[in-house]
C-alpha cells in the first residue's frame, strides 16, 4: 500500500476507536433520559452489562472471521452490525427492544475495536511505526471518552437522547467507505473447517461467566458462584474440544507460550487497576468535594492527555529499553498515582486528583503500547489475529470483574457506615451525595459524616487497585532477576 492509502485507512480505523470511546461515555449522559422515556430503571445495570457481554463473546470470533473472509470484510461487517445496533437503539419503543439493540451494538463493537489493531500489524511491519499508530488510536479513544459527556449532554438538551446513537451512523459510513476503497492488501485466507462446536461453547461459557460477575453483590453469592462455575466448566469443555479440531477458535498452544501468558497477566492486572480511577475519581470529586458532574468528569482530561504523550513516547523508548523495562516505567507511573490516592486524605485538593490523573494516564499509554506490541511479537504470524483479540478479551474480563469487586467494596463501606449512624443516615441519602444538584437537599448536619463514609469506600478501592500494581511489580522483579541469571550464566560459560 502507498503511504497516502495507509494514512487514509489508518484515519478510518482510528474513527472506529473514537466511536467506541464516544459510546463508552456518551451513554452515561443520556441514561437518565432513556430510562425515563422507556420506563426501564430496573434494567439500568443491564444497559451497561449487555454491551460488555456482546463485546466479550464476539471478540475472538471476529478475529477468526477475519482469518476466513479477510480483515477488510470482517471490519466492514462488524461496523455494519455496530450501525444496526445504534440505529435500532435510537428507534427503540421500549426498554427490551433497546437492550436487545444494545447487545447487537456490543457485538459489532467487539470487531470494530480489535480488527483495526490486527490490520495495523498487516500494514505497518515496522514496530516503531506501528507503535506510533497504536498510540494515536489509543489517544483517539481517550479523547472522545472525555468529550463524550459534553457532547451527550448537548445532544440530549438540544435534540433528544435518540440522536446520541444516530451520531454514529455518518461516522461509521465514512469509515466503511474509506476502508472499502483504499484497503487493498491481498490477504491469505484460512480455509480450514470452522470450529462451530468450540465457538458455541466459548460464547455460552463467557456469557455464564460475565453474568455471574454482574450478579456479584446484587444477588445471592450462590447464584454468582453457580454462573461462574458453569462458565468455567463450559470453557474447560471448550479447551478439550479445541485439542481435537484442525483450526480451533482459541488454540491451546497460546497458553503454552510463556511470554504471551505473562503479557496477558500484566494486561489483566493493569487494566483491573485502571478502571478504579475511571469510575471512582469522578465520584471522589462529586461526592466528597461537592463538585458538579461536569467538573467531576474533567478529572479524566489530564489522564487522556498524558495517555497520548505516553503512547507517542513509547516507540522512542524502544530504542534504548527492552519491553519489560518500558512496562516498568509505565507501572512506576501507575504506582505513584494509586499510592498517592491511597495515602491521600479526605481534604485532598482537586488539583491533586488532576496530578494523579497525569501519572495514571501516562502509565496506561506506555503500558498499552508495549504490551500490545509484545502480544503480537510473541506469537507466530498465524496467531497474531487471535492473540490480539484475546488480549482485548482479557482486558474486558478484567475490567468487568474488578468493576464488580470495587462495587462490592464500596457497598460494604456504605452499609457499615449507614449501620454505624444508628438510623440518622440512610442508603437513599448516600445515593444523593454524589449528585451535586440533589445533595443540597441533604441535612447539613450529617453531610460531613456521609462524606467520611463515601471516602472510606473509595479509600479501600484505591488500596485494592494498589495491590494489583504491586503484583505487577513483583512479576517484573521476577522477570528482571531471571534475565540477570541468564546473562550471568552465558557470561560464565
Amino acid at each position: 500500500m502507498s503511504r497516502n492509502r495507509k494514512i487514509l485507512v489508518t484515519f478510518a480505523l482510528v474513527l472506529s476507536n473514537m466511536m467506541a470511546g464516544l459510546d463508552a461515555t456518551i451513554i452515561n449522559t443520556a441514561l437518565p433520559a432513556i430510562i425515563s422515556d422507556l420506563h426501564g430503571i430496573q434494567y439500568m445495570g443491564w444497559i451497561v452489562a449487555i454491551f460488555l457481554l456482546g463485546m466479550a463473546v464476539s471478540t475472538p470470533l471476529w478475529s477468526k472471521f477475519g482469518e476466513k473472509k479477510g480483515n477488510k470484510v470482517a471490519y466492514i461487517t462488524a461496523t455494519v452490525v455496530f450501525m444496526i445496533g445504534a440505529l435500532f437503539q435510537g428507534l427503540a419503543p421500549n426498554i427490551i427492544w433497546f437492550i436487545t439493540a444494545r447487545s447487537i451494538m456490543g457485538i459489532g463493537a467487539g470487531g470494530m475495536n480489535t480488527i483495526p489493531f490486527i490490520i495495523y500489524s498487516q500494514i505497518f511491519k515496522n514496530i516503531k511505526r506501528r507503535s506510533q499508530v497504536i498510540g494515536i488510536a489509543s489517544a483517539g479513544f481517550s479523547g472522545t471518552s472525555i468529550v463524550g459527556p459534553l457532547i451527550g449532554g448537548w445532544i440530549v438538551d438540544a435534540f433528544s437522547w435518540h440522536w446520541v446513537f444516530y451520531i454514529n451512523l455518518p461516522l461509521a459510513l465514512l469509515s466503511i467507505a474509506i476502508v472499502a476503497i483504499f484497503f487493498n492488501i491481498k490477504e491469505k485466507l484460512n480455509e480450514e473447517k470452522v470450529d462451530y462446536h468450540g465457538a458455541i461453547l466459548m460464547v455460552l461459557g463467557l456469557t455464564s461467566f460475565l453474568i455471574g460477575i454482574q450478579m456479584l453483590g446484587v444477588s445471592s453469592i450462590f447464584v454468582t458462584l453457580g454462573f461462574v462455575a458453569l462458565g468455567a466448566v463450559l470453557i474447560f469443555w471448550m479447551s478439550r474440544v479445541e485439542n481435537r479440531v484442525d483450526d480451533p477458535i482459541v488454540p491451546n498452544r497460546l497458553f503454552k507460550n510463556e511470554k504471551l501468558v505473562i503479557d496477558l497477566i500484566l494486561f489483566a492486572l493493569l487494566w483491573g487497576s485502571f478502571v478504579a480511577f475511571n469510575i471512582y475519581i469522578p465520584m471522589w470529586a462529586q461526592g466528597i468535594m461537592g463538585l458538579s458532574a461536569l467538573v467531576g468528569g474533567m478529572t479524566q482530561i489530564p489522564g487522556a492527555i498524558a495517555n497520548f504523550f505516553g503512547s507517542e513516547l513509547e516507540p522512542f523508548m524502544q530504542r534504548k529499553m527492552n519491553r519489560y523495562t518500558i512496562i516498568a516505567v509505565g507501572t512506576a507511573s501507575f504506582l505513584i498515582s494509586f499510592a498517592g490516592l491511597y495515602w491521600a486524605k479526605q481534604t485532598a485538593s482537586y488539583t491533586f486528583l488532576l496530578i494523579m490523573g497525569v501519572f495514571e494516564g501516562f502509565g496506561i499509554g506506555v503500558c498499552f503500547n508495549a504490551l500490545l506490541i509484545a502480544v503480537q511479537f510473541d506469537v507466530e504470524t498465524r496467531d497474531v489475529p487471535i492473540s490480539t483479540s484475546f488480549a482485548y478479551l482479557v482486558r474486558i474480563l478484567s475490567q468487568t470483574f474488578m468493576s464488580s469487586i470495587y462495587g462490592v467494596i464500596l457497598n460494604l463501606a456504605l452499609i457499615n457506615g449507614v449501620k454505624e449512624s444508628h438510623g440518622h443516615i440512610t442508603m437513599a441519602m448516600m445515593n444523593k451525595l454524589s449528585n451535586a444538584t440533589v445533595a443540597k437537599e441533604l441535612p447539613k448536619a450529617y453531610v460531613p459524616q456521609m462524606k467520611r463514609i463515601l471516602f472510606s469506600g473509595i479509600h479501600n478501592i484505591m488500596l485494592t487497585a494498589l495491590v494489583l500494581i504491586i503484583l505487577v511489580i513483583i512479576i517484573l522483579i521476577y522477570l528482571f532477576r531471571r534475565e540477570a541469571v541468564k546473562k550471568h550464566s552465558v557470561q560464565t560459560n
